[in-house]
């Protein structure tokens, strides 16, 4: 009969769990799905050698193990079960991932006043977490409030003094981009913002954090230090912390947008293609997308209904394409105009601006940039704008394969 490792819960859809254990080396990890009526048949099996347990059993399954951690016992719920000296053991990795962020960060909770939006089971983990660092005071920050640690959203102006704010709801989550849990600038003297979501890579808290220069962090790392912890239980082993660093960065690797910028013409298309090839991404050409929403050409559009309703329909379609992950967004030359396209482009995206010489930009069928003079303006006008977005410049003037392989180059060794 061959070991069991994998992840057990009731309706698994997509889940980093099978990626992050089969890079670890356990190719056995395999997914569970199993009926309440089928728990207690399942935990049964002697052969069962390691699992994560994911929502609804992270609290049903306690009855059927031998032993629990003092995490576990702490927290009341497990996400790790591993078998050793016969016993069936339930672990909580989620706390020692929260640490491993904390550590991995530089946020220093220890002597701190730390308030945890969210009253869930992540945020019982996060508690444990804290009370290990030792944080001197811990509020959590729920709709209804009550008796201590609990308050309500009323009480937060009593404690703008926090000093690190944590998010364990779903308030920023995809489809909710962009949304937050509170308003930073309330706050004092915040040394650290740690958000536990990872979809988008920066959620609405995080992208304010950065703004205000605050320390900040998205759960991927948490994600992936809980895997490989509860690899180190399944396997009785030590996994080095660059492994954790490693898979991070692959996991933000793939979930990172390549964003190209620039004028009319320098060259977005053609290397976006070329990005496309050897990459293997998908590639979204953001004038496509307008047209097909305004459901006309974009000349058309220019014509017909002027371009404040054009740049109107370029923002829906950037906040739509922005969400994603893992593309490549081409853009029109005058989407850096409007503001509010940057953090739509900046929550998940690496933006490259393609600069190239005016005279070799091409101006037949450009509503904009019909000829040199308009190309000289528009570029003295937009070049504030397009150092604003963008994260890298890239110089366009050789050839479009040279382009691509620097944007590559950044890319691989930057995430």
């Amino acid at each position: 009969m061959s070991d069991i490792y994998g992840l057990l819960g009731e309706h698994l859809g997509h889940s980093f769990s099978p990626f992050l254990h089969h890079a670890l080396g356990d190719e056995a990890y395999a997914l569970y799905e199993r009926a309440p009526q089928e728990l207690e048949a399942f935990l049964r099996q002697e052969n069962i050698r390691g699992l994560n347990v994911t929502i609804p059993y992270k609290q049903t399954v306690l009855p059927f193990v031998d032993e629990v951690s003092p995490a576990v016992e702490a927290i009341g719920a497990a996400n790790t079960l591993y078998r050793r000296d016969g016993k069936l053991i339930a672990e909580n990795t989620d706390v020692l991932g929260f640490l491993y962020l904390l550590d991995a960060h530089g946020i220093d909770v220890a002597g701190k006043k730390v308030l945890v939006f969210g009253n869930g089971g992540a945020c019982k983990a996060v508690l444990e977490a804290l009370r290990r660092k030792e944080a001197a005071e811990v509020l959590v920050v729920s709709r209804r409030g009550g008796d201590s640690p609990l308050i309500s959203y009323d009480d937060l102006p009593a404690h703008y003094d926090a000093d690190v704010v944590v998010n364990t709801t779903p308030v920023g989550m995809y489809p909710d981009n962009l949304s937050s849990i509170t308003d930073l600038t309330r706050f004092e003297r915040l040394s650290g913002v740690v958000d536990i979501v990872y979809n988008p890579l920066r959620t609405g808290l995080l992208l304010q954090a950065e703004t205000l220069g605050i320390p900040c962090a998205n759960g991927l790392s948490m994600l992936v230090a809980q895997a490989v912890r509860a690899h180190e239980f399944f396997f009785h082993t030590t996994v080095d912390d660059r492994v954790i660093e490693g898979l991070t960065a692959q996991l933000t690797r793939n979930a990172t947008n390549l964003v190209l910028i620039g004028m009319p013409g320098s060259g977005k298309s053609s290397v976006a293609k070329l990005l496309a090839e050897k990459t293997g991404r998908e590639v979204v050409e953001l004038d496509g997308a307008i047209e097909e929403a305004a459901g006309k050409p974009i000349p058309r559009i220019f014509a017909e209904d002027g371009e404040d309703v054009f740049r109107d329909i370029e923002s829906a379609c950037i906040a739509k394409a922005g969400a994603r992950n893992g593309v490549i967004l081409s853009l029109g030359g005058g989407a850096v105009t409007k503001e509010r396209n940057y953090l739509p482009l900046h929550q998940n995206g690496r933006i490259y601006c393609l600069k190239r010489d005016l005279t070799l930009l091409p101006m037949d069928g450009r509503p904009l940039s019909k000829d040199l003079e308009t190309l000289k303006a528009m570029e003295q006008t937009r070049a504030p704008m397009y150092e604003r977005f963008a994260d890298v410049t890239i110089e366009n003037d050789g050839t479009l394969e040279d382009a691509a392989e620097k944007i590559l180059k950044d890319f691989n060794s930057h995430m």
